[in-house]
């Protein structure tokens, strides 16, 4: 009774422990990571910088508008006096005090700059627009980076779980072995053996419980949750048939590489924010020419001085004028503002050509890789019946006496390793179909926002 309450306590509070882990979906993992990513951070704080700029140069188009105020007082001191003026004797105040009051406004437009203005709105406008491409291929990034640390981890887990399998086999094994040698069956070497077979398993599934904590740690960091959090990480292909087969059919779809080059070029978001780049550097020389040209200004100004408040606007001024400044010498530094500005689109032009190269780069060899990691996991899930069925005749045989404990441990060794193969296959498989989708720039993010 006392065993049958013991079992019952273990039952509940193995319970209470998966209740406390926290089951992470790739999906939920996904969605995690775009809310707090570093990097995501920083670029939307970019985005809103470049849109105050876009707004800034849109406000140079407009005349600027002032208002001013003044008052002052003024006061002389000096002996007092009579004095005559027109036959009147009239007294003199040796102090003599006055105010001033002055109230205006005016404005200042730019008429003419070289069209430096006009090219400082394309310019954010461009800059914008690759601010927002690139803040979406971070996105991508993210996505990417997400589900290859989210594979690693299930691939390690599933390693585990096969190193647990054979720790399993092999100590079942050393009982029947050690239980045959009592019977004098088979000699003590081989119990001798089968116990350093089983010690060899114990230590491959510590380093694959070690692997399989160190990639899950690697996943909880990247997502910025608590590294010492408790996290169940749930299998999306547990049953992988239907992956597999839309994996082939995806390879499918891209059995002309030109094509597939074409389609990423027009989808690849960095691409696209690169070439916006290019557009901003030319337009950037563009404002740094304006400084060979000259510049008409438009002044405009209204006014009023009185001696008190309420005289204010009794009497009133006005002034427009226009100022053409003709630039003559300004110490090469129009010159070099230019040269600066073309040197600048070079090296963007440099920067789109070495990236459409590394995009092209990227596809092939991720093109190949997947077909290559198709006929893998083909041939290694072979692998794994052929194993498993050797094993079992050797196991067979052994036990009857016709075979020997090497060919049954090399055997079980086979198996194991083909197991572990095809796990490893599997999840390459997996990894470079999303790796091929992100070079070609078809990750779809918005479905988890």
């Amino acid at each position: 009774m006392m065993r049958f309450y013991i079992s019952l306590l273990m039952i509940f509070l193995l319970s209470i422990n998966a209740r406390a882990q926290k089951s992470l979906s790739l999906n939920d993992a996904i969605k995690i990571a775009l809310q707090k990513n570093t990097t995501l951070a920083k670029n939307v704080a970019n985005l809103s910088a470049t849109q105050s700029n876009l707004k800034a140069a849109y406000g140079q188009l407009l005349p600027s508008l002032g208002a001013e105020g003044n008052w002052r007082w003024d006061r002389s001191e000096g002996p007092s006096g009579t004095f005559v003026q027109g036959g009147t004797l009239l007294f003199r105040s040796g102090n003599q005090e006055s105010r001033t009051y002055q109230a205006g406004a005016s404005t200042q437009w730019t008429l003419f700059n070289g069209l430096a203005n006009f090219a400082a709105i394309s310019r954010g406008k461009n800059d914008l627009e690759s601010a927002r491409l690139a803040l979406e291929r971070v996105k991508q990034d993210i996505v990417f980076n997400t589900i290859s640390y989210y594979y690693q981890v299930l691939n390690a887990k599933q390693v585990l779980k096969v190193r647990e399998d054979d720790l399993a086999y092999n100590r079942k094994n050393l009982e029947i072995i050690t239980e045959r040698n009592k019977l004098g069956a088979v000699t003590l070497a081989d119990v001798y053996a089968q116990q350093v077979n089983v010690g060899n398993s114990e230590l491959a599934l510590i380093q694959a419980k070690n692997d399989a904590d160190t990639y899950q740690s690697q996943l909880i960091t990247y997502l910025g949750l608590d590294v010492m959090s408790e996290m169940n990480i749930s299998d999306p292909i547990e049953t992988d048939t239907t992956k597999v087969f839309e994996g082939e059919q995806f390879l499918k779809q891209f059995d002309n590489l030109r094509a597939a080059v074409d389609e990423a070029l027009n989808n690849r978001l960095d691409y696209k924010s690169a070439q916006y780049r290019l557009e901003s550097a030319y337009n950037g020389i563009t404002v740094a020419k304006g400084g060979y040209y000259p510049v008409l200004t438009n002044s405009n100004s209204f006014g009023s001085t009185a001696g008190s408040i309420s005289e204010l606007f009794n009497s009133k001024g006005y002034s427009v004028g226009l100022s053409l400044n003709i630039p003559i010498f300004s110490g090469w530094s129009t010159e070099n503002n230019v040269e600066y500005s073309v040197v600048t689109a070079k090296t963007r032009e440099i920067e789109l050509t070495e990236l459409e190269r590394q995009i092209k780069i990227d596809l092939k060899k991720t093109y190949l890789d997947f077909q290559a990691a198709q006929k893998r996991l083909d041939v290694s899930a072979k692998n794994v019946l052929s194993a498993l069925q050797n094993r079992e005749i050797e196991q067979e045989k052994y036990n009857i006496g016709s075979g020997t404990f090497v060919n049954l441990l090399l055997a079980s060794s086979n198996y194991t390793l083909a197991l572990q193969t095809n796990i490893n296959n599997r999840f390459d498989f997996y990894r470079l179909k999303s790796q091929l989708e992100y070079y070609l720039g078809i990750i779809d993010f918005t479905k988890f926002e």
